[in-house]
Formats: C-alpha cells, structure tokens, sequence
C-alpha cells in the first residue's frame, strides 16, 4: 500500500494543506488546498475551525504520514504566538486522529527540494512542478507549502521514486545556483 502524507502549513488566516502520494514510481499530488478562516472574527474560533478541518481531512484521505511546517520567526511577538496555536490545533488535530505528527523548519523545507534553504516560494514551487504531478488549477502560496512539508517528509522518509530521486541528485553541488548554471535554458528571466 502507497505512502499517503498529508503536509499542513499552518497559519491563522489561512491555512494550506496537502496530500501526497506515489503511484507507479511518480509522485501525485492528489489534494493541494486551503482552510480560509479570515470571516472567523475570534481566534479562538479559528483555532477550534483548523481542528475540526484537520481532523476531518485526516478522516476523509486517511494519510499514513502527517507533516507539519514549524513557523520560526516573525516581526510580530503577536502573530507569531497566533502562528504557534495555528499550528498547535493542526497538531492536536492529527494526534487525536492516532497518527504522529512530524515537524519541519521552512529551511529544512527549501533545502530538500532545491538544495538551498533560502531559496525563494518561487523557487521551490518551481522545482515541485518538475518533481510532482500537480492538479490542474493554480496553487495558492499556503497550498504549494504544504505540499513542499509532504514532499520533505516523504524525502526524509527515502520513500521518493528512484526515477524522481534522481533527478533531485543530478544536483551535484546541491544549490539553487548549481541548477541555474546546470540548466540555463530552463531559467526564465
């Protein structure tokens, strides 16, 4: 039975999550989406919103894995603390649900996919576009994160097609930079 990761990029406006799966030797996005909770006024009420539409999605696809973004800094001590409950709710979400939730830095995100861990959102839905089949309609930011959560668990588990893992190490010094100068006819400008 296939892997079934559900990456979640929590946050307390809008949260995006997505479901990642490998079906023969490629790897599917089968759901990239988000949670809107800007109507919600009280954020109490948001948080109690992010449980209930975790716990459900995770009733609905019953993933085998769940991962998590860990936000890490911010301008603001507030949103930063609204940050931290969003992504509180989503993890008690998946716990009730019996699966264990793993946890992963925005860097150690960027740095599975595109091998620099400041690569830019660009980038990294860049690089997910050429590794992921994606649904047809335009990703939101938060939906394209949570899939790039699902992509670095599934990556840390080694559970990555070879024919997908090979194209991610072709990237022999392991940078952004080394895949423009690599591939200077696939750089827009």
């Amino acid at each position: 039975m296939p892997e079934i990761i559900l990456g979640i990029d929590p946050g307390s406006r809008v949260t995006g999550y997505a479901v990642l799966t490998e079906e023969n030797g490629k790897l599917i996005a089968l759901r990239c989406d988000v949670i809107r909770m800007a109507k919600i006024p009280e954020h109490s009420d948001r948080l109690n919103y992010i449980f209930e539409q975790i716990s459900s999605i995770i009733k609905s696809i019953k993933p085998t894995q769940c991962a998590v973004e860990t936000p890490i800094y911010g301008v603001d001590p507030q949103a930063m603390l609204k940050l931290g409950r969003a992504q509180a709710a989503a993890i008690l979400a998946i716990k009730q649900c019996g699966l264990e939730a793993v946890e992963y830095f925005p860097k150690v995100v960027k740095k599975s996919i595109t091998g620099n861990g400041n690569a830019s959102k660009d980038q990294v839905a860049f690089m997910l576009k050429k590794m992921v089949r994606l649904p047809d309609e335009k990703l939101s930011n938060d939906a394209t994160d949570a899939l790039a959560v699902a992509w670095c668990h599934m990556m840390n588990n080694q559970r990555i097609p070879s024919s997908t893992k090979k194209t991610h190490q072709n990237n022999k010094k392991g940078d952004w930079a080394s895949f423009v100068e690599q591939n200077p006819g696939r750089v827009r400008k």
